[in-house]
């Protein structure tokens, strides 16, 4: 059922001349800018898209957009959907696997999330180079799983150390820094108290956001090649704890964007 589900939307979007894209991206929270260095062919929003979720965040646009940037054709994912929003693993990572359909070769994904590590600073990037899935599930955890690959996918790369080399050369030339680490997932939506962030301190974790590792996971699954920086929006250090505003975390993340941009621009040129 769910593979036949999936199959028409895929229909859907060939019929509307999505075809053939190389590259898969998905935008985190206030990181739309990419979308302006695209040479857009094709946008459709995610209500116009059978069997696709609708983005409920309000700083998730929630559209499919299709054309070119730095040579390459590809699909981004502008808005993603998270487990608190009430959504299902399936529908979490729906987009993951309509873009796999489609024809992607690679994935990037981006996300905004707050800094564990305290030597990394509000405003800076980071690569993820492993991570901790602490939301309490799994998106290849269903009856039909089975059907789109193996469910034990592999997870000593989940990261493509090829990519992320490529992605450190490219920030070093460009004179930006670039943090690596790990990125822990929590359901969300309410923040961490200062108890959860010791424990994240105690369990080595540099990031902490509320996405990012069910599409890691299941691009694991279908053996596409994936990286992912996230914008540090705030630091989370539990011995000086200030209250967090959303609108800040967005601000934050436009400011540090044109960095992000660069790096993605290049590194989809060099693919």
């Amino acid at each position: 059922m769910k593979k036949q589900q999936l199959q028409e939307t895929i229909d859907f979007l060939s019929s509307k001349g999505i075809n053939q894209p190389e590259i898969g991206i998905v935008l985190g929270t206030g990181l739309g800018k990419l979308v302006d260095e695209i040479n857009i062919e094709k946008e459709i929003a995610y209500s116009e898209i059978p069997n696709f979720p609708e983005a409920t965040v309000e700083f998730h646009s929630g559209k499919l957009i299709f054309g070119t940037l730095s040579g390459k054709n590809v699909v981004v994912m502008s808005g993603r959907f998270h487990l608190y929003e009430g959504y299902t693993p399936w529908e979490v990572t729906y987009g993951i696997r309509t873009m796999h359909g489609l024809g992607i070769q690679y994935l990037l994904i981006s996300n905004a999330a707050g800094a564990i590590n305290l030597s990394y600073k509000k405003g800076d990037l980071m690569l993820i180079e492993d991570h901790i899935n602490l939301q309490g599930n799994s998106p290849l955890a269903f009856s039909e799983a089975k059907e789109f690959g193996n469910i034990f996918a592999d997870m000593l790369e989940p990261y493509s150390k090829k990519l992320n080399e490529q992605l450190k050369v490219i920030a070093q030339n460009n004179d930006i820094t670039l943090h690596e680490g790990v990125y822990a997932s929590v359901l969300g939506p309410q923040l961490e108290t200062r108890a959860e962030y010791r424990m994240l301190q105690i369990l080595e974790t540099d990031a902490v956001g509320m996405s990012t590792v069910p599409e890691v996971i299941v691009a694991k699954q279908l053996n596409i090649p994936c990286c992912a920086i996230s914008v540090l929006t705030d630091e989370c250090d539990p011995k000086n704890l200030a209250p967090v505003d959303i609108q800040d975390i967005i601000a934050t993340a436009g400011k540090a964007e044109p960095k992000l941009v660069a790096i993605f621009k290049e590194l989809i040129n060099k693919l």
